[in-house]
């Protein structure tokens, strides 16, 4: 499977690195504030959906000590909250999706299978709601490619269409979560071996389908048939890798643990921390999701680059990943600390997410079907819509990266 190398990999990270001065010299300074000098700290973890490489400050230094003189300590606190909150839903969902993949294996049939199937369509939206604490040094980097990790080449894991003999599930290697682990991404971004759709392709299958999902029988999990027990062990140990991944982030942002992650980033300077934050929003909603999930699938018309392919649930991920970006907006109150400093741009940003609310909501569902439309279709003018009203929304989190004194970095390519 032909794809190129997602964000912050090697091109991705020096693009940014050289982006970096053109945006330092694009902001507005404050009379008096001079604009640093940006490195970048290393590659960062890859995961086929990006992560990693952070500037060395967020901070826009300033000769005037009044420059940037406000209280975030509510928002940083806030913030932290919602992180913890949200990792916490995320494990409790998985859970749910455990449970349902235990009683599956325990007794396979076309019912516990489609209730697993089930279940992992309704644990995705609390970890979706996570993914706006992507794109700094925050602890979700070093695994987000064994979480979250895409597009894959499916023959990697298990038997395909016109190779019946394909993949881990039908090799002789050991199968446990460590193992998989380590042949996560071996050689190549797209040999994905863990994670959401791994276990989405072991429960659904290939999508050879225009009209709807995956369709792998629940006889392919049926004990003692051929390399069944390896497939049952393999989804097992991928889905216990999962919860475990998750709980890690949880306990990473769990409040009043020493030496944690939360306790590292409840210390940093405030524009320090403002800077994690608004990054955050901003990579996902004008990089990663405007880019890599829409604008790429839409320029290749591929049914591979679909985000979740398997189980035709795409556009689930795009309203729930720009639920996350609103919710940091509002819910840790970042859209309140602008207001006190510029109503007006604090208005229009809240303006901007309500526009990208409206246009994605109208996207045409499965994803796939969109693809697969002529280019000058209504479901691709909707899809072409978003990604426009996405990069607004990613220069007005620009704007309120200048208005803060935070640096602000999206990748372009």
């Amino acid at each position: 499977m032909g794809r190129k190398t997602k964000v912050w990999t090697a091109l991705g990270v020096a693009m940014l690195a050289g982006a970096a001065a053109s945006e330092a010299a694009m902001l507005k300074p404050v009379p008096g504030t001079q604009l640093p000098l940006v490195l970048v700290d290393g590659e960062g973890g890859e995961g086929g959906e990006g992560g990693g490489g952070a500037p060395t400050t967020y901070a826009i230094g300033s000769t005037d000590a009044n420059a940037f003189a406000y209280d975030a300590s509510e928002q940083v606190k806030a913030y932290a909250n919602l992180a913890f909150e949200s990792y916490a839903a995320a494990k409790s969902a998985a859970d749910g999706l455990s449970a349902a993949i235990n009683a599956f294996l325990g007794k396979p049939s076309e019912e516990s299978l489609a209730a697993a199937r089930k279940a992992w369509v309704e644990a995705r939206p609390p970890y979706l709601l996570t993914e706006t604490f992507r794109f700094y040094d925050g602890p979700i980097e070093a695994i987000e490619g064994e979480i979250n990790a895409w597009p894959m080449n499916e023959a990697y894991i298990d038997y395909v269409k016109d190779n019946p003999a394909a993949g881990i599930v039908n090799g002789k290697d050991a199968i446990a979560g460590p193992v998989l682990a380590a042949m996560n991404q071996k050689s190549d971004e797209a040999d994905v071996t863990t994670g959401w759709h791994a276990i989405e392709f072991l429960l659904w299958g290939q999508d050879l389908s225009a009209d709807g999902p995956g369709s792998r029988p629940y006889t392919d999990y049926m004990p003692g048939d051929g390399n069944n027990d390896r497939r049952r062990t393999y989804l097992k140990a991928v889905t216990e890798k999962l919860v475990g991944d998750i709980q890690s982030l949880e306990q990473a942002w769990a409040p009043n643990v020493d030496g944690n992650y939360r306790a590292t980033f409840e210390k940093l300077e405030q524009r320090e921390a403002l800077g994690r934050i608004i990054n955050g929003m901003a990579i996902l909603a004008g990089f990663e999701f405007m880019s890599e999930r829409l604008a790429v699938a839409l320029d290749s018309g591929d049914q591979e680059d679909e985000h979740s392919c398997f189980s035709d649930t795409t556009k689930q991920d795009f309203v729930q990943d720009f639920e996350g970006i609103k919710r940091v907006w509002f819910n840790a109150k970042i859209g309140e600390l602008v207001k006190a400093r510029d109503e007006a741009l604090a208005k229009n940003v809240s303006d901007l997410l309500l526009d990208a609310e409206t246009k994605i909501s109208k996207l045409a569902d499965p994803w796939d079907k969109v693809l697969a439309s002529p280019k000058d279709s209504p479901e691709r003018k909707d899809a072409e819509a978003v990604v426009t009203s996405l990069q607004n929304l990613a220069d007005g989190l620009k704007a309120v990266g200048s208005k803060l004194g935070v640096l602000v970095l999206i990748p372009t390519g």
